[in-house]
């Protein structure tokens, strides 16, 4: 073979190897047609390349990954199969515990926060034998649903040369996974923070029910409503990593007499029959019209799949919508945070002194607001009680400018609804949800549709999802720009 044919072979196989899922991946490991080391180290190589542009990772640990890629051949080599994530790396966003490297929550502030251990969620990849690469960027304290960063800097958007918003808090997670500097990441998700993401970065997005996964080890920003989320490059790769992840952890007692499933085994049986709705009104107004017509779309799909789909408006969301539950998020929030906040203050980003309205609120308010809150979901209950799920667009506006929304206060304050709007809602009423690319506009940013489910029926959205996923093309397109 020609030199020029060996350099193009080459090129074809790291750009698989980039593009590929977890899924792929292990199979190809698995019956040794891949190394862990060598993936690894293309891995390693591409992130070197690439992160002083794209600002994915905080931290990269070379060292680590690949002890941990050797420990993982080792296994494979003496038959020890740990798992159907064997040998695939990953990255993790900058809010969970790794033990010797600092957890800044996207702050300086806390440059010497190193943890002695791994969080709970690191320790179940690593005994399922994936490769840790590093930590990513984080909006300050996972306080931001734009994504920007002025302490840390901010992660660049891969679908735009010029700088627009990678969505946030999970950023520097959404855009390792889509620009292939790593295969999956974890993420966290208190009002859209992994949604959001994977929506303008065009990655599928999981958001769990607030005790599936334990927190134990992971920067807390609201106590309610934070959860576990999963950024990946197909709904195959979130449920297999979700089947991992999920289960009774005595560090974090939300865990505790949580109902099982395994989501693996089902996420392939099809549609048939299952009650999806386009949740009116609140969901789809002030909506950019090209991700409204993309989203309504989608309606065509699941039709054809033999699911039954209407359109039904759900009183809940905009009434929850219409209230004041920020005095949950600010209150918790403030109280978690209060360290940082009051002696700290100048160097927290604007996007984030929200939080200091929660010193306000007072306690009888706080907790009128968690009886509204349980009364509300107890009424959504009774709403869907013949609805296996809601799907509606993630975002209102794709990817924007980070010029347009980070001119000043007010600009800011008039675009970061657009962002959050739909997502928070899933988590005031503890919903959980899915995203995933459904198409592009038209200035060639992804679109993302979200399917809402009910409560710890994360199988049901994750099923619908894969359908959707496996009847359509969307998820196979990468940006070309770092290729």
């Amino acid at each position: 073979m020609s030199e020029l044919a060996k350099n193009f072979v080459n090129a074809v196989l790291k750009d698989y190897l980039y593009y590929a899922t977890v899924t792929q991946l292990a199979e190809k490991i698995h019956c040794g047609d891949l190394s862990p080391i060598n993936l690894t180290e293309h891995l390693l190589e591409r992130i070197e390349q690439l992160n002083t542009t794209l600002r994915a990772y905080i931290t990269v640990t070379p060292e680590r990954a690949l002890k941990e890629a050797q420990e993982a051949k080792d296994a494979l080599n003496e038959g020890n199969l740990l798992g159907p994530l064997h040998g695939v790396p990953y990255a993790v966003k900058d809010i969970f515990d790794v033990k010797g490297l600092p957890t800044t929550a996207g702050t300086n502030i806390l440059s010497d926060n190193f943890p002695f251990s791994d969080c709970s969620a690191v320790k179940r990849l690593k005994r399922a034998g994936m490769i840790l690469l590093g930590k990513t960027y984080t909006s300050q304290l996972a306080a931001d649903i734009i994504g920007i960063n002025h302490n840390q800097g901010t992660p660049h958007n891969p679908w735009a040369e010029n700088e627009h918003i990678p969505g946030g808090s999970s950023s520097g997670s959404a855009v390792a996974v889509a620009s292939g500097l790593a295969p999956m990441a974890l993420g966290s998700d208190t009002a859209g923070s992994v949604r959001t993401p994977a929506s303008l970065c065009g990655t599928v997005g999981l958001k769990t029910t607030v005790g599936r996964i334990s927190r134990n080890g992971v920067y807390p920003l609201c106590w309610s409503l934070d959860t576990v989320g999963l950024l990946t490059r197909s709904v195959e790769d979130a449920a297999l990593i979700y089947d991992v992840l999920k289960g009774t952890d005595s560090g974090d007692v939300s865990t505790f007499n949580v109902p099982d499933h395994s989501p693996k085994y089902s996420i392939k049986a099809g549609i048939k029959n299952l009650k999806i709705t386009f949740g009116e009104t609140i969901l789809f107004d002030d909506i950019d019209p090209e991700i409204e017509k993309t989203v309504r779309e989608s309606g065509e799909v699941f039709h054809s799949l033999g699911a039954k789909v209407s359109s039904m408006e759900i009183p809940e969301f905009a009434e929850a919508n219409s209230i004041d539950w920020w005095k949950i998020f600010s209150s918790e929030s403030y109280y978690l945070n209060r360290n940082l906040i009051e002696n700290h203050s100048k160097e927290l980003d604007s996007s984030v002194q929200w939080m200091v309205g929660g010193q306000k609120t007072k306690a009888v308010d706080y907790f009128q607001m968690l009886r509204y809150q349980t009364e509300l979901k107890r009424k959504l209950s009774e709403t869907l009680s013949d609805v296996d799920a809601i799907i509606s667009p993630t975002t209102a506006l794709p990817a924007i400018p980070i010029k347009t929304v980070d001119s000043n206060s007010e600009a800011y304050e008039k675009f970061k609804p657009k962002y959050m709007r739909n997502t928070q809602l899933g988590n005031f009423l503890n919903l959980c949800a899915v995203s995933l690319p459904c198409g592009f506009s038209s200035k060639g940013f992804p679109i993302g549709l979200m399917i809402y489910a009910k409560p710890f029926k994360e199988e049901i959205a994750l099923r619908i999802a894969y359908a959707y996923e496996n009847a359509t093309n969307w998820h196979n397109h990468h940006p070309s720009l770092f290729k």
